[in-house]
């Protein structure tokens, strides 16, 4: 009918007078289950190119009870007719294709067979369908699935604008959610917008602008601005807000499985707005909530640079996903290469909530193997960390991201470094140089000043000197041997509150970074080395970073993650590799003024040498201490400590 526009509740009462077999308007357009039997005979609509709408013969073989997605029924089809044919039966994209039979509505084809070729598929009612419009958008509900027994016809996922290298990192990542995009192309006819009609393909997107990515389909129905389609979920979201775009259907392309279409995801057009067992539900001319990212991409080598300017929909699940594809697909573009490289980079995240800290950071990586996946891990795992935090919601509004990249290695090994003085009390300063050599470089020099803290217990206490991409070798041998899965160590992370995450998060090392901290004694460092397979994530990494989370509690599994270890940093322009031990003595001030004074008056050094525990070096090969000790240069230290500085 075309001048139907009632309101929700009063659709609720027609389609249950309609089911009851009542005399309802309703009655007139669409068919009850309960009025289908075997031998009725209809068409179905569907477009199988550009965006005419076709039809295809359709007939009922009977009712399968109870195996809807919601609990109620489907009906068995036959389909034939000279589209099936020239389609080699139902493809991908047909899902929600409306059935009518003697001329009213029964419900979307959906579900189907595929070793029956394509001919056979049941038909969700389009009662089920109709409840999507009475869901109140505000409040999550239960999301049916369907019965284990039904296979849906599949939505293809139409990706454009993605390179080659961008569209095989996306594909990888897409198996998460066992979706298999497909490069698609635009038409002029994508820029201007088109009415939604039953039979039309539509598309609902998880990202638009610069890159489109959308899974399309059919409508099933529409009433004024809302819209009914697919038959089956796409991603069961439940409430959900995806963008609708118009689709554009070239052809239907064949395979061994189940043919498919391939269309475009044309002119943004509304809001995908449920997600459910019976399909989605859509509303024209709304827009829904969504994350900008702005990734700006330079190459140093060649002088190209890329901006990338996208809109992802606001969801906690898929956002860390659609933020790292899109960066990766803007870094490989603007390199248009494959590789090595060394990227730095800066981003931050704005919440959606005013009141609420943006989160900046900025880093500096180095591959061997592939640099631009090696540049979106980061982006990733904080996306996913603030996003999905237990405290408190995190919704961002926007991502930016600077990213310079090259294909020279801009790596450098902590040869060694020296401190004084060697004696100390709680309170005191510890000055350290460390010497570094970048990869075919010459030898440069990093000074820090380290603070005692003013708790520090009297005796020895061990100083590590590391790259800030170095992490603890203990924190992995303590998952072997607790046979501790990412899962569980994930948990042993403790924060206080949402500040306590999104402080931490920010303060986390850089790569590129000298560190000076305390270490408990013993404990060695490993180099997080592309060659070494220790790949290290922030907060999520099998290894951890901080040193700190190696601290022993008793009657636990050695893992203390509450305790902040202090530290002295300082950037540098190198992703830092290599680490080593001082040993200090910590004793009170009138001892340790009496023991500065004896060493002195023995000549000894006031200065110490750090001792190298590396386990690999910058260039994979094993580590030769005695050779390297050997060659080590005497490092000048800081500022001496004249043997009579007190507490601060």
């Amino acid at each position: 009918m075309s001048g139907f526009r009632i309101k929700y509740k009063v659709l609720a009462m027609s389609v249950c007078l309609a089911l009851a077999g009542g005399t309802a308007v309703l009655a007139e357009e669409f068919l009850p289950v309960s009025e289908v039997h075997e031998g009725m005979h209809g068409y179905a609509k569907t477009v199988v190119h550009g965006t005419q709408v076709e039809t295809f013969d359709v007939d009922v073989l009977g009712v399968m009870k109870q195996k809807g997605a919601t609990g109620g029924d489907l009906i068995l089809v036959k389909v034939s007719g000279d589209l099936i044919d020239k389609t080699e039966g139902i493809a991908q994209g047909m899902s929600g294709s409306p059935v009518y039979i003697n001329g009213k509505l029964l419900g979307a084809i959906a579900y189907g067979f595929p070793q029956s070729g394509g001919r056979i598929g049941m038909v969700t009612p389009i009662s089920d369908m109709l409840e999507l419009w009475l869901t109140d958008n505000k409040k999550s509900a239960y999301i049916p699935r369907p019965s284990s027994d039904l296979i849906p016809i599949d939505t293809p996922l139409m990706a454009s604008g993605y390179s080659a290298g961008g569209m095989e990192y996306l594909s990888d990542k897409m198996q998460d959610f066992h979706m298999i995009p497909f490069s698609a192309v635009s038409v002029d006819q994508d820029t201007v917008a088109r009415p939604l009609e039953a039979g039309g393909a539509v598309a609902a997107s998880l990202v638009t602008g610069d890159l489109k990515l959308g899974a399309i389909g059919t409508v099933t129905y529409v009433d004024g601005n809302q819209m009914l389609a697919f038959g089956h979920p796409f991603m069961s979201r439940g409430n959900t807000g995806y963008f609708m775009h118009n689709s554009y259907i070239f052809t239907v392309i064949p395979s061994k499985n189940i043919p498919f279409k391939l269309g475009s995801v044309g002119a943004e057009i509304g809001t995908v707005n449920q997600d459910r067992g019976a399909g989605i539900g859509g509303i024209s001319g709304t827009s829904p909530e969504f994350v900008a990212l702005h990734a700006f991409v330079k190459d140093k080598d060649t002088g190209v640079e890329k901006d990338l300017n996208v809109r992802m929909i606001q969801n906690e699940s898929l956002l860390p996903t659609l933020s790292a594809t899109s960066v990766y697909n803007a870094i490989s573009t603007a390199m248009d290469r494959r590789g090595q490289g060394t990227v730095k980079f800066t981003y931050t995240l704005h919440p959606k909530d005013m009141k609420q800290k943006p989160f900046t950071r900025t880093n500096m990586y180095w591959s061997s193997t592939d640099i631009a996946e090696r540049s979106v891990d980061e982006i990733y795992q904080i996306v996913k960390l603030l996003e999905q935090n237990r405290f408190e919601s995190y919704a961002l509004r926007n991502i930016s991201m600077d990213m310079e990249v090259t294909q020279e290695r801009n790596t450098a090994k902590i040869l060694d470094a020296s401190a004084s003085p060697v004696v100390v009390s709680p309170g005191d300063t510890i000055y350290v140089r460390a010497r570094l050599q970048p990869w075919r470089g010459e030898v440069f020099y990093k000074d820090l000043s380290f603070d005692v803290p003013e708790d520090q217990p009297l005796g020895n206490m061990v100083l590590e000197v590391r790259g800030g991409g170095v992490v603890p070798l203990p924190y992995l041998l303590q998952q072997q041997k607790y046979n501790l899965t990412e899962e569980i160590l994930s948990r042993l992370r403790s924060y206080k509150s949402f500040d306590d995450l999104h402080g931490k998060l920010m303060k986390e090392d850089q790569n590129n970074q000298v560190v000076v901290e305390i270490i408990d004694p013993d404990v060695s460092m490993v180099s997080k080395e592309e060659d070494g397979k220790v790949k290290a994530e922030i907060q999520n990494k099998p290894a951890g970073k901080d040193p700190v989370d190696l601290k022993k509690k008793e009657g636990g599994t050695g893992l203390d993650t509450d305790k902040e270890s202090p530290k002295s940093r300082v950037d540098t322009d190198y992703v830092i590799y290599g680490d080593g031990q001082f040993t200090f003595k910590v004793m009170n001030p009138s001892d340790r003024d009496t023991a500065l004074k004896k060493l002195a008056k023995s000549n000894k050094k006031l200065s110490a040498k750090m001792t190298t525990e590396e386990k690999k070096l910058i260039d994979g090969e094993k580590t030769d201490e005695n050779t390297d000790k050997n060659k080590s240069e005497k490092s000048s230290p800081g500022p001496k400590d004249n043997g009579s500085k007190g507490k601060k």
